[in-house]
Parts: C-alpha cells; structure tokens; sequence
C-alpha cells in the first residue's frame, strides 16, 4: 500500500501520506496546524477524540471513550453501527505518555496478534508533524488489517481533527 490523499479544504493543505513501510508495518504521516500541546490534548482527551476519531461518512456512533493517558494507563472505546448487532470495542493500554511529544499503546482487542501503535509529534513553526506507526506481529496481520479497510479513514478522520483545531479545541 502506497497512497497519498489530500485534505479538500485549500486553506489548509495537509496532505495524509500512508505506506507500508515494511513486511509488519504502516507509516502515516499528516501536519496539522496547532502546536504540539493542543495535538496531543486532542489524542489524550475523550471528549475531544469522540469528536475527530472515526470518519463520519461511515455512519459509527461513539457509545463510549474511556482514556487513561499515562505510561501504564488504558483505552476503551466503544462504537456502534445501524448494521452491527453488537458494538465494536477498541482497548489496549498506554506503554509510553511523553506530553506533547510521543503515544504508544497496544491495540489488545486483536489478541496476541495486536499491533503496536506510536504517535510522534514534533512541533515546527507553530504547525505539528506527525508520525503515527502501526507495528503488527506479522506480515499476515497487516494484510489482514489493510483488506479489511481499517485503513482507509485516516484522511478523513484527520481532516475532522484539523476542522476540531481550527475551530480551537
């Protein structure tokens, strides 16, 4: 997978870049125009990640967030859809919280064969750059997660966080 798609809106420009980087892993990369800290406070608060988490074209409901971000906290967030007859939940926990600078968390939800996510942000000019890196246990694992779309939402997602920051979270 190697694709690059672009925020519609020409005031901002930023460009969400996704490729695989490896057999195990996917590299997205995005720029958003706040600092670091305000980033960061969108990643780590629940009612600001309810706000921009999940695309709104796929028509999924928030039921829950639950976010303890902290080296050693944890993660759950429920979601629901008029097509699922149960709720989807996402949970892990928090290996590393540096403020402002850096998030790794374990996605459990997928047993042994979870991936491994870290977040980077790194503050230029009053714009943040991140690096977010899903690590899976396999190459099985990834082809898995980008068959099933999973992948898919991340401008869209992004494009709703950047609409969250300019609007001042």
């Amino acid at each position: 997978m190697d694709a690059t798609t672009q925020n519609s809106d020409e005031g901002r420009k930023n460009v969400t870049s996704i490729e695989r980087a490896s057999g195990t892993e996917l590299v997205i990369r995005r720029t958003f125009n706040a600092p670091a800290r305000i980033v960061f406070e969108a990643w780590t608060t629940p009612r600001l990640m309810k706000r921009w988490w999940m695309p709104k074209s796929v028509g999924i409901t928030h039921f829950s967030c639950e976010i303890d971000a902290r080296s050693g906290g944890s993660y759950r967030f429920e979601f629901g859809h008029p097509d699922f007859d149960q709720p989807m939940v996402f949970f892990g926990k928090y290996l590393e919280v540096t403020p402002h600078s850096r998030i790794v968390w374990t996605n459990d939800e997928g047993g042994d064969g979870g991936a491994v996510t870290t977040v980077t942000l790194e503050e230029r000019d009053g714009r943040t750059h991140l690096v977010m890196r899903d690590r899976h246990a396999s190459k099985e694992a990834l082809d898995e997660t980008i068959a099933s779309g999973a992948t898919s939402g991340f401008d869209e997602s992004f494009a709703q966080l950047d609409d969250l920051l300019a609007g001042g979270v």
